[in-house]
């Protein structure tokens, strides 16, 4: 039995099995308005999330190069999290052709794309939870040896273990990449030797990117706010603000995505076997798996941008970059400036005439 990686375990593909399954009655199951769809679809959304994508986590990682003989355990995550989305951003433009037109790049490549795809994945994830945890020793155990001991060499060793850990869930998936050779076109997706590991990389998925992340997230974040709020700091509301954005945003992005893929691991099972089913779940993978991906776009500003201090350095390396551009952006903004003053000062001397 055949597997797309796309309706797997968040790779994208041409969606094949959806467009020509039998459902229970034994009829075929064929609908050419969705895989139109998806030919048109897929690319361009795929090449949007590409190009956002790589502008905001290329600059995170050009930043943090630069001032990396600054860099602490948080900017480690930082580097680590841009890294894994820019991995997985890489294959986006072989699926986006391959679902415009058929794979052309090769067995080797075909295991390459999907493990890039897959450890950028895992590893996205894996880096936010990480993130969550070292805000919570930071602020729930401030005075603890763990909160003391938050160097960059710590930080390294961290990362190295989640990128095993990344490796280790993308295996399966790296292993059974084939290229298929069907009747309308050449794809590339994971055929498993037996249903059990088709099984498996549907659960596997739903714990290791929803119900896992959601349980230390809770947790961590439920002792977080209490604390904070404990705290006489002007600065408290903002931080939780940006604390709740940050689980909304993912949840909001990636629940979607696990709860139609847990509709297509029962429908595996035997369930929701008609086709209207199969066209539905195809169309809705195709909506949450881009949503789910697009959440790499909005990294860099909820973990990167958020913060001054980033904030600052990434102005400071544009300046030194584009010193012409900032110089006419400044020269335009006092002109603004000035004649805003300008048009103010003439508008009170009109109404102070016109009073007296």
């Amino acid at each position: 039995m055949t597997e797309d990686p796309g309706s797997v375990a968040a790779t994208t593909s041409d969606y094949s099995e959806y467009y020509d399954n039998i459902n229970n009655y034994g009829a075929p199951c064929n609908n050419g308005n969705t895989k139109e769809f998806s030919r048109v679809f897929l690319p361009t959304l795929y090449s949007i999330v590409f190009i956002l994508g790589f502008i905001g986590n290329g600059l995170v990682v050009w930043v943090l190069i630069r001032y990396r003989q600054k860099s602490n355990m948080t900017d480690v995550c930082l580097f680590n999290l841009a890294l894994s989305d820019l991995l997985f951003l890489l294959s986006l433009p072989f699926w986006a052709h391959s679902a415009m037109e058929q794979w052309i790049f090769g067995s080797f490549l075909c295991h390459t794309i999907t493990g890039l795809f897959m450890l950028g994945l895992y590893g996205s994830i894996f880096f936010m939870v990480l993130m969550t945890v070292d805000r919570y020793v930071v602020i729930v155990h401030a005075h603890s040896i763990f909160s003391r001991n938050r160097s960059t060499k710590m930080g390294l060793v961290l990362a190295s273990v989640v990128w095993v850990l990344s490796l280790f869930a993308s295996l399966p998936n790296i292993i059974f990449a084939k290229v298929k050779n069907e009747t309308s076109k050449t794809s590339c997706g994971s055929e498993f030797p037996v249903d059990a590991w088709k099984s498996f990389t549907y659960l596997k998925m739903n714990f290791l990117s929803l119900i896992i992340p959601l349980i230390i997230m809770s947790f961590c974040y439920s002792r977080i706010i209490p604390t904070l709020l404990s705290i006489k700091s002007q600065k408290r509301h903002k931080v939780i603000r940006l604390i709740l954005a940050v689980v909304a945003v993912y949840f909001v992005f990636w629940t979607p995505y696990n709860f139609v893929m847990f509709l297509m691991y029962l429908q595996m099972k035997g369930h929701l076997n008609t086709c209207e089913w199969h066209t539905s779940l195809s169309l809705a993978m195709q909506w949450v798996e881009t949503i789910a991906l697009s959440h790499c776009c909005l990294n860099p500003i909820i973990y990167a941008f958020a913060g001054q201090k980033f904030r600052r350095a990434v102005l400071k390396v544009l300046k030194e970059q584009f010193p012409l551009c900032f110089s006419q952006c400044a020269t335009l903004s006092r002109q603004l400036s000035e004649r805003r003053s300008s048009v103010f000062t003439k508008s009170t001397e009109y109404s102070s005439t016109q009073i007296a």
